[in-house]
């Protein structure tokens, strides 16, 4: 497979990540979380604006009907307005633990939001993944994560796939998405012996997914269903955090890197960590899911 990677915004992010292609007008969003920031790039016009708000935001999806989005804030979910960046409290699960944040976040073809938690102290197993849906109602899917990271489904919707990143498993679920229920885990691809650990996830449109290696400086491809790694792409930051597909032929790859935990050397080998890439792919990803379908 033949990539073409390029710097897109050098962004200096302290920790860019959940990147969301916007296929109605044609923008990425992306947020840095820790500068508690919401970032929409154009590539039209190479514009990358920035909004920001009162708290850590780790995921924002876009409202199907209105300009708004749905956001994964430091605590709890959160409707966004996009001009302004005014936050309206939807609910908080975890208001009992103070060393929890919410992290990675994506909708469902229902619209439904998932997203989950993890300790900011590196705690094990204290995470946990949410459903929001679309009524508003909050379900626990699961907890004893330790974090609760990259999501993607397969493409006839019958699995759900999620990391957790510091035990570097890729999990697999049966799941109905009429119910939005999910059961059955099994553990299909093992990041052990990879270079870093595994992050955010993408899925492409032969449903093959897409980890980004946190300290590994790089994307890699991996079949499902067999749990082999079969491309990768490997890219001038230390910490690769997200990606997903993007474009108007959802044929470029765009992918989040972040400088948090960096030493001043690994800077000055990394010095484009925290920016925002951009890959053309010979292969199109799926165009992503809206909250409230």
């Amino acid at each position: 497979m033949v990539h073409h990677l390029k710097l897109a915004v050098d962004a200096n992010a302290a920790l860019g990540e959940g990147p969301f292609w916007d296929h109605k007008e044609n923008v990425l969003y992306w947020v840095d979380i820790n500068n508690k920031k919401i970032c929409m790039y154009n590539p039209a016009d190479n514009e990358n604006k920035e909004l920001e708000l009162p708290e850590k935001v780790s995921a924002v999806i876009p409202v199907n009907s209105g300009k708004g989005a749905i956001a994964a804030l430091e605590n709890g979910f959160h409707y966004v307005d996009l001009t302004n960046g005014e936050i309206q409290p939807i609910f908080d699960p975890e208001e009992h633990l103070s060393n929890n944040r919410f992290n990675d976040g994506k909708c469902d073809a229902q619209g439904r939001f998932w997203a989950g938690t993890m300790s900011t102290k590196d705690e094990m197993e204290q995470g946990a993944l949410y459903c929001l849906d679309k009524d508003g109602t909050i379900t626990k899917k699961l907890d004893k994560l330790s974090t609760s990271n990259g999501l993607a489904w397969s493409l006839d919707n019958k699995y759900l796939y999620l990391i957790d990143t510091p035990v570097q498993k890729v999990y697999r679920f049966d799941y109905e998405v009429h119910s939005g229920n999910i059961d059955n885990s099994v553990a299909i691809i093992d990041f052990s012996n990879e270079e870093g650990f595994p992050d955010g996830m993408t899925i492409d449109e032969e449903g093959m997914l897409w980890i980004a290696h946190w300290g590994g400086a790089r994307v890699s491809r991996w079949n499902p269903h067999s749990g082999e790694k079969i491309d990768e792409i490997k890219v001038p930051a230390q910490n690769v955090t997200s990606c997903v597909f993007g474009g108007e032929e959802l044929n470029e790859l765009y992918i989040t890197t972040a400088q948090e935990g960096m030493t001043s050397e690994e800077l000055e080998k990394f010095p484009l960590s925290g920016a925002l890439f951009t890959c053309k792919m010979d292969i199109k990803g799926l165009p992503g899911n809206y909250y409230g379908g």
